[in-house]
């Protein structure tokens, strides 16, 4: 027990520095992620064998981290069309189609998602992708369950209006509209 609050004392000691030397790694969005995930692996190590040097652990755990962050996000933008397998002949247009469109709705989810605060995004994701409680949410997160409701309203009504006003840019821009409105 005498362990895990030194390693806990090192973590919030050096937060900052592990910020910074992240910061200077990877985007702002993905920081607090890569910070908490460091704690993570250096309790996880700190339980499996006796940690010396504390700090300089985490902080080249920390660096490890953002690397291989942005090494994973370099491979998936750069996987090129040729690498895939080929698509299975019994597609049909239809099921294709369908598969574009599903797949275009998740992106723009996504892209919803991303104009949402780090904390709300966090505690909507929670909610709505994984699908924990609200009480679950507030106990992992340390934040009170009406904090937690806020977040998730707040997430839902914003990324609501994110998708109507995609959408309403996608039928101003539809061919068929465009003829409607060259008629008139």
């Amino acid at each position: 027990m005498i362990n895990k609050s030194t390693l806990e004392h090192t973590y919030l000691k050096c937060r900052s520095q592990l910020v910074r030397v992240i910061g200077g790694i990877v985007r702002s969005d993905d920081i607090e992620d890569i910070v908490q995930e460091t704690f993570v692996k250096s309790y996880e190590a700190e339980l499996k064998h006796e940690i010396t040097y504390e700090r300089t652990y985490m902080l080249t755990t920390a660096r490890n981290l953002a690397l291989n962050h942005v090494a994973k996000a370099s491979e998936r933008k750069n996987q090129s069309l040729d690498e895939m397998q080929n698509l299975p002949n019994d597609l049909t247009s239809k099921s294709l189609e369908s598969q574009v469109q599903s797949k275009e709705r998740f992106l723009h989810f996504c892209r919803a998602t991303d104009t949402l605060s780090v904390e709300v995004k966090r505690v909507f994701l929670l909610k709505k992708v994984y699908g924990m409680s609200q009480k679950d949410i507030a106990e992992h997160i340390g934040l009170s369950q009406s904090t937690v409701e806020k977040h998730v309203a707040k997430g839902l009504l914003q990324c609501s209006i994110y998708m109507q006003q995609l959408a309403n840019t996608d039928n101003k821009a539809s061919p068929a509209n465009e003829k409607r409105q060259g008629s008139k």
